[in-house]
Parts: C-alpha cells; structure tokens; sequence
C-alpha cells in the first residue's frame, strides 16, 4: 500500500523562502508509486492550506504557495484510520515538516503533531527547540563534555540598558574576531563577522531584528567539516564533508542565492580525525534526544583542535544542501534518504504507542 505523506513546508519564519525550496527538491525525488503526497502551505501569515493530492513533480516554487483563501485549521489532520470531521478525507500516514527557522524548527510544529499523535519526520519536541536555541544548545553540549569556541549571550532589554558594558564583556572574554548571531535562527540569516568595535555595534543590531537573545562566539581559524547523522536510539553518520567559502564566511547568500561555496565530500582528514568526529557527532545526537536526522557542524583547526559549532535538526534539501550529498557519497541517494526518514518516523510513532499514559 502507499503511504499518505502529506509535507508541511513555508512558515512563518525568516527562512520561509529556504523551506519553499527544500519542498521543491522534495516533491522531485518522491517516488509516486510509494507515496501519495499531499503539500501543507504554511503562509508568512501563519495560514495553513492544504493543497489536493500531486499526481506529478511540482515545477517552480512559485506553484507551491497555495492561497490563504482555501486555509484550514491544523487541527483537522488525523491520524491513518481516522476521519476529517472536515472534509471527510483519510488522515496521513506521516508527516513531513520542512520547516525551517522558528514555529516550525523549533518544537512548536513538533509539539502540535504530538498533540495529534501523528507521526512525523524528525527530531521531536525538546531537540527541536533546544536545537534551534544556540544557547540552550551549547549549554547542553557543556555538560555532555563536547569541546565548543568560547561564547556568551545577551538579551535585548538588557542589551538596551547598558550597550557599553556588552561590548566590554565582549572584548574581554572573546576578542576580535568574534560572531554575532540571533540565538534562535538558521541559514546564517542575521550573521556578522565582527573585527573591531564599530562593526560590534553594527551586528548587535542586525542580530536583535531576528531575536530578542543573541550569541556571540568566539572567531576561530579553522576548517568548517560537517556529517550527517540518521536514527533513532542507534544513530549513524555519514562521510564527513567539509565546506570552503570564498566569501568571508558561508552565509545566506552563498548557502541559497549564488551557490558561491565549494564542497568538497569526503572531506580530506585523516581517519583518526573522521572517528573522533563521528563519537562528537553521535554524542551530541543523543544529549539532545534526537530522531531521525541533523547535521553536525564542527571547527577543526591545523593544530588538530576540534570544537562542535552546532547541529541542524533539519537541515535543508536544496540543491547546495550538504546533508543530502553527504549521504549520496555515503552510499544512500536522495530517494532513499526520504523513505529512510519516513520509515525511522514511523519507527519513532509505534515505539511511542508502547507508553502507558495510566496506571
């Protein structure tokens, strides 16, 4: 039998665009012999709209923003089995978030689907928020023991009262140069790199756009290697890959709009280097309690020093997304790291129905 798939894609975040493309690469690989497939919109607005069944490969992006005018309530999606009140359709089988950025990546979806005991692809309510939270995130990974740059973070209203004292802190703890992101953010949207002071300024009020907490880290010279992991309790990674910016560091444009980064899969480090990266990269997976996918992110400098920057609890699809390629050279195509991601869903849901709510 196929499987009922519906893909939630859109939001109403920052990396709305990123999300569109991420269905867009998606919907081509399906296999419409396995899978009906059913697109979610979620507008800017947060209007969710459901679209009638593909019964071919989505041509642009621009097909897939479905009008607000035929929007649903979230909660008329069902379970297999179960029946719309609404419209009277079968409910899904799974769902597919490709949701990036905040009320998509970062629990609040997660914690919907939960509510509709729907299985879902990916990392489920508490990775996806502390994932998306670059703070909480690091603060984790402290006390999992996983060695990081240097980092401390600001609130806006505090930021507003004493601006001064920190960019002292800064300048103190960290030095130049140094990054200045929103805490709750992806696709480097709202990034800085900063040398001096003035640029500080700058970047802090760029950052407080996106979020009312920011972060600040440390700048390091290093190499940017990344793998993909893929599991549940027994997670697995990929070939490490290893990013090469032309630019001054790999931000939105450069990752979506020119393409203007090489990858180079598998990343040339020694094998002793690629096995510590594996063990950072699995133990980061479990001391967040993930499932079923992210990409983990990792300095490595020429000295051999290794820090992990961060993990991507869903990481794009798109045509220069790495996670994708670096299961290709793994050994694992596109086509079957979705039906992968579907099946460790599904996985995920049934060994959750084991759980007693009574007693």
């Amino acid at each position: 039998m196929k499987t009922k798939l519906g893909l939630l894609y859109g939001g109403k975040s920052a990396e709305h665009d990123v999300s569109l493309q991420t269905a867009l690469a998606v919907i081509k690989a399906l296999d419409l012999e396995k899978f009906d497939i059913y697109p979610i919109y979620i507008t800017k607005e947060g209007s969710w709209v459901k679209g009638p069944q593909l019964t071919g490969p989505v041509e642009n992006v621009k097909s897939l923003t479905l009008s607000a005018e035929a929007s649903m309530s979230p909660f008329a999606m069902q379970s297999a089995g179960q029946v719309s009140k609404e419209d009277g359709d079968e409910g899904f089988d799974c769902l597919f978030p490709l949701l990036h950025g905040p009320n998509g990546e970062d629990g609040t979806v997660q914690g919907l689907l939960e509510l509709l005991n729907l299985p879902y692809v990916g990392n489920g309510v508490l990775a996806s928020s502390a994932g998306m939270d670059k703070v909480i995130m690091k603060n984790i990974f402290a006390q999992a023991g996983l060695p990081q740059v240097k980092y401390t973070w600001f609130i806006r209203s505090e930021w507003e009262k004493d601006k001064a004292s920190a960019y002292d802190k800064i300048e103190a703890e960290l030095g130049y140069p140094c990054f200045v992101k929103p805490a709750n953010l992806g696709s480097s949207v709202g990034i800085s790199k900063c040398v001096n002071r003035e640029e500080l300024e700058t970047a802090f009020v760029e950052a407080f756009q996106f979020d009312r907490k920011i972060i600040v880290e440390e700048g390091v010279v290093a190499r940017e290697i990344e793998l993909g992991v893929l599991g549940n309790d027994h997670p697995k990674c990929s070939v490490a890959g290893e990013i090469i910016a032309k630019k001054d560091f790999y931000d939105y444009k450069a990752k979506y709009e020119d393409g203007d980064t090489a990858m180079v899969i598998p990343a040339d480090i020694s094998e002793d280097n690629y096995q510590s990266l594996n063990e950072m990269a699995i133990s980061a997976f479990k001391s967040l309690d993930c499932s079923g996918l992210v990409r983990a992110d990792f300095f490595l400098t020429k000295e051999g020093k290794m820090y992990i920057n961060e993990v991507n609890t869903m990481p794009g699809f798109t045509p220069f997304s790495m996670f994708p390629l670096l299961w290709k050279h793994t050994g694992v195509d596109y086509p079957q790291l979705i039906e992968t991601l579907v099946s460790l869903a599904q996985e995920r849901y049934e060994e959750k129905q084991k759980i007693k709510y009574s007693f």
